[in-house]
């Protein structure tokens, strides 16, 4: 078996698959491209996954298709079913998502590759990142290292910071039945069976527009999602219901706050 510093020589410079999902996305699909191009490390693969769009997506694509290395226009079931199939085109032995209105910082996959060859024994790179608010701000979103609010609240990683080894979605990828929760149910799942894993990497590295499908849930729905993810990553029961209470008792004592 090779030794560590074995290991670091073979894995100086990995290729690294990076995955957009799309649909409709002309406003800001060609700075997302661009932040890819950008990237400091060299070996990379970059994959686009069109959900079937209308607008000028596919003009986009088509100007940038000397960089990209595939790319499919198709219907889909959604969000997680279009990154399902980017990660079965992905021949990286790394792979991150960078979805079509987000874009990296110009030294992300160089920050999670140097990690990746100090600590080899790890699969999944995170950090931090900075959220875009609508008039252009940014401000550090840092990684909650509470486990006890990943947990029983919910999601404390920046998925879109993460970047996962090919050896973790040969066993699982991510479940299309829900909504906006399963990047959730995803790192939960992998958190449950192998916390070792996990490499934390205290550096914003990839900007996210706050306006994703999960701030737009009901509470009533996040509940149904937050427990269904739980009960699909490994929770019992109890430990569940004891999560739906806290949620739950989070919401009143806000609401009485207000008044």
């Amino acid at each position: 078996m090779a030794n560590k510093e074995e290991l670091y020589q073979m894995n100086k410079t990995p290729l690294v698959s990076i995955i957009t999902v799309v649909f409709n996305g002309e406003k800001y699909l060609l700075q997302t491209i661009d932040s890819v191009k950008e990237q400091t490390y060299p070996n990379l693969e970059y994959i686009i996954v069109d959900g079937g769009s209308t607008d000028r997506t596919l003009s986009i694509i088509k100007q940038n298709e000397d960089f990209i290395s595939r790319w499919i226009s198709e219907p889909d079931k959604g969000l997680y079913d279009a990154m399902n199939k980017g990660i079965s085109m992905a021949k990286g032995e790394i792979v991150g998502m960078i979805n079509s209105d987000d874009w990296y910082e110009t030294n992300a996959v160089q920050l999670v590759v140097e990690e990746y060859r100090r600590n080899p024994e790890k699969k999944i790179f995170h950090g931090d990142r900075f959220d875009v608010l609508p008039n252009g701000s940014k401000r550090a979103k840092v990684f909650e290292t509470s486990k006890f609010k990943f947990l029983y609240y919910g999601m404390t990683y920046n998925h879109p910071s993460m970047f996962v080894h090919a050896d973790i979605y040969k066993t699982i990828k991510y479940n299309v039945s829900l909504r906006a929760l399963s990047d959730y149910e995803f790192v939960l799942h992998n958190f449950l069976k192998h916390p070792e894993v996990f490499c934390y990497i205290e550096k914003c590295f990839v900007n996210y527009r706050l306006d994703g499908i999960s701030g737009t849930m009901n509470f009533k729905n996040a509940i149904l999602e937050g427990y269904l993810a739980r009960k699909n990553a490994g929770f019992n029961v109890f430990r569940n219901l004891f999560s739906v209470a806290l949620r739950t008792l989070r919401v009143v004592i806000g609401k009485l706050k207000i008044r």
